[in-house]
């Protein structure tokens, strides 16, 4: 027992092979909120940077005509930060490098994604957006995704809309700048709407229609504005859409040649017809004869098929003739019909009278048997 023991205390002192190389942070606390945007200040650096950091970025030729007449814009912005920024007209290529003025050490990558979002075709006053503390930004490639270059531009404009309509409410709803340029879609925003505008353009090029996305996120919107249900699972509200595949007719199947040995039969020669028939063997003026023959036979043919089609205008169609007779009938019936309502019209008005006149008989009757009893009593009366 005592063996067991100290087998299992040391196999709970050796670390696992993932935290084998893993130090202890003391100053990471659970009190610490790791997202929080963290501002920096000139006066929290004391000395500048010991290295020198640079990145040097591309850009295609025809932004070169617009890089060029803003570039003092550019250096004026990122100067104010202590970044100082090369161009290389030759190579085409912008570089960006810290300085010894230089305070903040993250800015050297803002100041890359600027300069990245400029050679993809935003405008500088939105590249520069993200040179703030609480704007990030994000470069979806589109151009691989599809590989046809006509489904290609449908989709992409599926993800703009009609006069760009799709494009502005997904930019409401994400709180994200959206520019869609070329073969690649710029965002500018938050993380968790750059994570939301990613998954809804590589859906778009996927062929999942972006409004599904829209409705989802206007329903969580509305959501998250209610405080019972903020913090609950919204899976039973969300609507889920299936993928509805069109289907495709049937081919019917070809069938294959079974494969033959024996080539196919050469096709009977005139020679040959006219040997079969008969028609070699015969005199000169029994062919003309015979093709006579034939000639007034097509000509007799053809005068009784143009006849049958000149006299169909001369025949009354048979459904006409039908329809008439059907009036009639009808006339007929409703006739017989009006008649016999008639005929019960009466009987019911002389049963009517009758049965009036006898009740007025029955109440004269009554009216006098009462008059004599109120005489008879007068008279008992008078005489006593």
């Amino acid at each position: 027992m005592s063996d067991t023991e100290t087998t299992k205390g040391q196999a709970e002192a050796q670390p696992s092979k993932n935290r084998m190389f893993r130090k202890d942070k003391p100053w990471d606390t659970e009190d610490i909120d790791k997202w929080k945007i963290v501002t920096i200040t000139k006066e929290d650096v004391k000395q500048p940077f010991s290295e020198e950091s640079s990145f040097a970025t591309l850009f295609p030729r025809y932004r070169e005509e617009y890089i060029t007449e803003t570039w003092d814009y550019l250096q004026a912005a990122l100067g104010k930060h202590g970044i100082n920024c090369e161009l290389d007209l030759v190579e085409g290529s912008i570089t960006v490098k810290t300085t010894s003025r230089t305070f903040d050490p993250y800015i050297i990558l803002k100041a890359r994604d600027a300069v990245k979002l400029l050679t993809r075709g935003v405008p500088l006053n939105k590249a520069l957006n993200v040179l703030q503390d609480d704007v990030n930004c994000d470069v979806i490639k589109i151009g691989s995704v599809v590989h046809n270059k006509e489904r290609f531009i449908k989709r992409r404009q599926r993800l703009l809309g009609p006069n760009e309509s799709t494009l502005k409410a997904i930019q409401i709803l994400t709180g994200c700048q959206i520019f869609v340029n070329g073969n690649t879609v710029c965002a500018l925003g938050s993380y968790i709407g750059l994570k939301n505008v990613r998954r809804i353009v590589l859906d778009c090029m996927n062929n999942i229609h972006p409004i599904y996305h829209i409705k989802q996120l206007m329903i969580k919107r509305e959501l998250a504005k209610d405080e019972k249900l903020k913090e609950a699972n919204w899976d039973r509200f969300l609507p889920k859409f299936k993928r509805q595949n069109a289907k495709k007719s049937k081919k019917a199947p070809i069938r294959k040649k079974e494969p033959t040995i024996f080539p196919p039969a050469p096709a009977p020669s005139k020679l040959d017809m006219q040997l079969e028939s008969g028609e070699y063997f015969m005199k000169q003026a029994e062919k003309e004869k015979r093709q006579r023959e034939e000639k007034t036979e097509k000509e007799i043919a053809s005068a009784m098929r143009r006849h049958d089609e000149r006299s169909k205008a001369f025949v009354a169609p048979a459904e006409a003739a039908e329809s008439i007779s059907d009036r009639k009938r009808k006339r007929e019936t409703a006739k017989e019909t009006e008649k016999q309502d008639a005929k019960a019209d009466l009987e019911k008005l002389r049963n009517k009278l009758k049965a009036e006149a006898q009740n007025k008989a029955v109440k004269k009757v009554a009216h006098r048997v009462s008059d004599r009893s109120v005489r008879a009593e007068e008279i008992r009366d008078y005489v006593e």
